[in-house]
């Protein structure tokens, strides 16, 4: 019996699919497994590309192991849900070596850990549409660069402002088979009420919907705990966009045997740059922020959270709007 029709019999479970299929590709160097576990037109949008079709993943994933040829890319969890097919929003925890040229210059020997997290819709044994954000900003400081510094030497090393990869934005994205939009699970909904009251800059519901003891892990690598840590990263990412708007794009929640109640909203921001906060002085440089958000619940509220965006992705549209390249 498989998962669902078209599925491999050696897939007892969704989860089992995801973290098989990445572990196969990644660690066990299957790269040509592309062909058969990414569909022919998938597209993949990150905060920084959009990227259409498996010749380029398959040419970005030897370049990067390349690089770190000792890559692993442990999942800690599968959050999930069948909304007009399967639908998974998955955490991994990755750790590498540079030990090879590339993207990051010249080897360091310097050791990463960092975090993704990706959504992705999947029929067939192939996953058809995918949303992914990686830790950029976990990497980069990892490896010793100032991040506006490693944005800009980025954009210049990609031809200059009119020919570098464009990030993601309204513009740019294209549109995939999957137009589900989660399910209507009591923990995903809860979810999406307090990020929507945080937007609207009800910060109070960090200390009424948290837990006093909850475990935070936010971009750079950070894991911090507490209220003051979750009302400081969500106010500074606000107040850096006062006026965006906030949108939630997909939304689960699940109960599971041996877990706790859990939730994934993939959101967004989007507008401009006019206030002080994360990313400096206001440049009012349009900007989209694609976001994906993970937590457990306890009795007291949120125990632990992953919020993950790419910081980088953000300094790109900043510096291509003020020119500052």
């Amino acid at each position: 019996m498989t998962i669902a029709p078209g599925f491999d019999p050696k897939w007892k479970t969704f989860p089992d699919f995801i973290l098989g299929m990445t572990r196969e590709i990644w660690e066990d160097r299957g790269i040509a497994t592309l062909k058969q576990y990414y569909g022919p037109d998938l597209v993949v949008r990150s905060p920084a590309s959009v990227v259409v079709g498996n010749d380029g993943i398959i040419a970005a994933t030897r370049e990067t192991l390349a690089e770190f040829p000792d890559r692993q890319l442990p999942g800690e969890d599968v959050i999930w849900c069948d909304d007009d097919g399967l639908m998974s929003s998955h955490r991994l925890l990755c750790t590498a070596t540079h030990s090879g040229a590339g993207r990051y210059g010249p080897p360091t020997g310097q050791r990463l850990t960092y975090r993704i997290l990706a959504d992705c819709y999947c029929a067939e044994n192939q996953v058809r549409d995918e949303w992914l954000v990686r830790d950029q900003g976990a990497i980069v400081r990892q490896m010793g660069f100032d991040l506006t510094e490693w944005t800009r030497d980025l954009i210049r090393r990609e031809g200059g402002p009119n020919h570098c990869t464009l990030p993601l934005t309204p513009e740019t994205d294209l549109e995939g088979p999957y137009r589900g939009r989660g399910n209507d699970h009591e923990m995903g909904q809860a979810l999406a009420d307090i990020l929507t009251q945080i937007m609207q800059a009800d910060f109070a519901i960090i200390t009424e919907r948290y837990d006093r003891a909850c475990a935070l892990h936010y971009p750079g690598h950070v894991t911090d705990y507490g209220h003051g840590v979750a009302d400081r990263f969500w106010l500074s990412l606000r107040s850096a966009f006062p006026s965006a708007r906030f949108q939630i794009a997909h939304r689960i929640g699940r109960n599971d045997p041996l877990l706790p109640p859990r939730a994934a909203i993939r959101w967004s921001l989007n507008g401009r740059h006019d206030g002080w906060g994360m990313f400096g002085k206001p440049s009012h440089a349009q900007i989209h922020v694609m976001g994906i958000t993970h937590v457990e619940f306890g009795p007291r509220g949120i125990t632990k959270e992953w919020t993950l965006i790419d910081e980088t992705a953000i300094l790109k549209q900043i510096l291509l709007a003020t020119g500052d390249v």
